[in-house]
């Protein structure tokens, strides 16, 4: 298991992003959360195994359908306990 935070540049805000994170990451048994930042990018806190979080990853290129993904940064952390997956 590890822990990742993942931050996503783009057109990100206002787009259910956080929300449709969360429903992805649920679906792939991946705990932690997602919140905007001030200056319009979205932060991805989510701890898993390995291959759930590659799989995560490659979501967030994605989004949702009205997203407009420029450029999602993975940087490993501390391992975090969480339950479930929140949005802030």
């Amino acid at each position: 298991m590890a822990t990742v935070r993942f931050v996503v540049s783009g057109r990100v805000q206002g787009v259910f992003f956080r929300a449709s994170t969360r429903a992805e990451a649920l679906r792939l048994e991946i705990a932690g959360s997602a919140r905007n930042l001030a200056d319009g990018r979205v932060e991805v806190i989510a701890s898993g195994p390995d291959e759930a979080l590659g799989e995560l990853e490659r979501w967030l290129w994605q989004g949702p359908p009205a997203a407009e993904v420029e450029r999602v940064t993975r940087e490993t952390i501390a391992d975090q306990e969480a339950d479930g997956f929140r949005t802030g």
